[in-house]
């Protein structure tokens, strides 16, 4: 099983870039003694060295999806700001959601796809209004039909056919990717500060 969660720091100050940082670590040394792979697919750095405005990370075993849910919502990191002596804030917010990586890619092969001969109108004289020349192609696993014409000859609009799929699906693959990518830039807005579902200490302050 396989989760995305997204951790950001919002429109915070460069200290919630900081609390990323360091709460991602927390949650990857958390998921490695759950038996939960991680990995980081996508990190966007903050101004300060070692820190992160957002951070991607892909979760991986048997009980990913409830791992994920205990790190859902805004968290809170509590530690004194090291950029700023004696600043008095000590809660840093985080948001973190599940969200779609919009790397998917739409596989093909040519055995989910049914091929057959149809008449068609258009230029190509006699031959091509009597004979079954066209072909239409359906792409099962999509529901996605295309018909080639162009040729005279059956074969050689199939292969058309067939280029014509791979190119339609593709496109909507990157449709998909666009809307993925546009989604998870509004999780950066999303941050309730406050009411956090998670609390994490830096060390010294735990207990």
């Amino acid at each position: 099983m396989t989760v995305h969660l997204l951790l950001s720091a919002g429109r915070g100050p460069e200290e919630c870039a900081w609390a990323v940082a360091e709460l991602t670590s927390r949650l990857e040394a958390e998921a490695t003694k759950a038996k939960i792979r991680t990995e980081r697919l996508e990190t966007v750095a903050g101004t300060r060295r070692g820190t992160f405005r957002s951070v991607l990370l892909r979760l991986t075993g048997d009980h990913a999806t409830e791992f994920a849910a205990t790190w859902t919502g805004t968290l809170c990191w509590q530690a004194a700001s090291p950029y700023r002596t004696g600043h008095g804030r000590k809660n840093w917010y985080v948001t973190a959601q599940p969200t779609d990586p919009g790397s998917h890619r739409t596989p093909f092969a040519e055995s989910d796809v049914d091929v057959v001969a149809i008449r068609t109108g258009g230029p190509g004289g006699q031959h091509r209004n009597k004979a079954s020349t066209a072909a239409r192609a359906t792409h099962r696993p999509s529901g996605i039909v295309v018909v080639a014409d162009t040729e005279r000859e059956f074969t050689l609009n199939r292969r058309n056919a067939i280029r014509m799929l791979r190119a339609r699906l593709a496109r909507a693959d990157e449709q998909t990717a666009r809307a993925a990518v546009t989604a998870r830039s509004r999780l950066h807005d999303a941050l309730v500060r406050g009411n956090p579902t998670r609390v994490v200490s830096a060390p010294g302050r735990e207990g």
